[in-house]
């Protein structure tokens, strides 16, 4: 499966975007997926991830209850609403597929990373 991430952008501190990743292939609805992001001089970490059908989510402690993963089977596309944002936030932002949410948790990605989408919090 190939991924375009995308959505990212310049938002102040305390406001919201939607990221979107578009998936080509026809295994996208058999994957889970997940969404990471890696800031100036840090590793690339999970941010959120989703099972194939969308029923089981999971979160970084640093987003949850700001941050919400779905999907949309039908469009190929996984969504990360982000809101409450901070300037910890500010990173790439990456999509990624896997063979399972256990796996996506731990990085056990499948797909390539892609060029991701940048998100800047301004103070």
């Amino acid at each position: 499966v190939q991924l375009q991430a995308s959505g990212g952008g310049l938002v102040q501190a305390g406001g919201s975007l939607r990221l979107s990743c578009a998936a080509s292939g026809r295994t996208f609805s058999s994957a889970a997926m997940g969404w990471f992001r890696q800031a100036p001089g840090k590793e690339r970490e999970f941010v959120a991830g989703i099972s194939w059908s969308g029923e089981t989510t999971d979160y970084a402690d640093s987003v949850k209850g700001r941050f919400t993963i779905s999907r949309d089977n039908a469009k190929n596309t996984v969504y990360l609403q982000m809101s409450s944002l901070n300037f910890e936030d500010t990173a790439v932002y990456y999509c990624a597929a896997g063979p399972d949410l256990r796996r996506i948790v731990v990085g056990r990605t499948t797909s390539d990373w892609g060029q991701g989408t940048q998100v800047t919090v301004s103070s």
